[in-house]
């Protein structure tokens, strides 16, 4: 076990943590922003003046996105629902729209490329640090399962990232049954294991799943965006491991 700080704060006997990709690790916002823009306008063009408040939803304002906004924090699931209910409200049969959204965020996807965004300057000398001093590391993110892999691989984070897991099926952020769900793969108690995120989602999920505690990260510098926090940092280097 080990004892971690960050800033002013302590937190003692640690044996995990558990990290969100987008927007903790993975510097997305660029994809993200395009992703939406993309998708709205595929939608637009089946159904005329919807583009500009679906891109309102989703978090984007001309080139600025909004990162506690839907497409920064909710998961591709909620994502589609989001954009259905608006399509719905031209007249469209329910099932119609989600087959709308559904396909109109695929075909974005499609366009821009998945490759993975790039991870955070820092963020894999960090990963090293804590896997080396013996903590055991996992992704815990709103995106799917296979998007989270994905970005594992790409950036060969495996080697120090034992769990890696999104939400496919079933709950998503805040319910704290995602994190119990991670403790349990990694082997770890939850009154053991820290969880570092950028969204409030993030920060209610840990606390209601009785985390050792809540690290919130804004690289962006709006701290309104991780309320509920025990303590927020800037940059994934202020975690400090002070014994072991």
């Amino acid at each position: 076990m080990a004892t971690i700080k960050c800033r002013n704060i302590t937190f003692d006997n640690i044996q995990a943590i558990l990290f969100d990709k987008n927007g903790t690790l993975e510097d997305s916002e660029t994809y993200l922003r395009s992703l939406a823009q993309r998708a709205a306008r595929l939608i637009d063009a089946q159904i005329p003046g919807i583009g500009e408040p679906l891109l309102m939803a989703f978090g984007v304002n001309g080139n600025n996105l909004d990162p506690a906004g839907l497409i920064s924090v909710a998961s591709r699931r909620e994502t589609e629902v989001a954009a259905a209910a608006y399509i719905a409200e031209n007249g469209r049969g329910w099932f119609e729209c989600l087959k709308i959204a559904r396909q109109s965020l695929h075909e974005a996807e499609k366009y821009i490329g998945q490759t993975p965004s790039p991870v955070f300057v820092g963020s894999l000398e960090v990963l090293k640090y804590l896997h080396e001093a013996g903590i055991k590391l996992g992704i815990l993110s709103a995106a799917t399962t296979d998007e989270v892999q994905q970005f594992a691989a790409h950036h060969q984070l495996s080697d120090y990232i034992q769990l890696q897991m999104g939400v496919d099926e079933g709950p998503s952020k805040p319910d704290p049954i995602l994190f119990l769900q991670a403790c349990q793969a990694l082997g770890v108690e939850p009154g053991t294991t820290l969880m570092v995120g950028d969204s409030v989602g993030d920060m209610q999920m840990a606390r209601d799943a009785k985390a050792a505690g809540c690290i919130g990260i804004t690289w962006v510098g709006q701290p309104d965006n991780v309320k509920g926090a025990d303590v927020v940092i800037n940059q994934l280097d202020e975690i400090q491991i002070l014994s072991r």
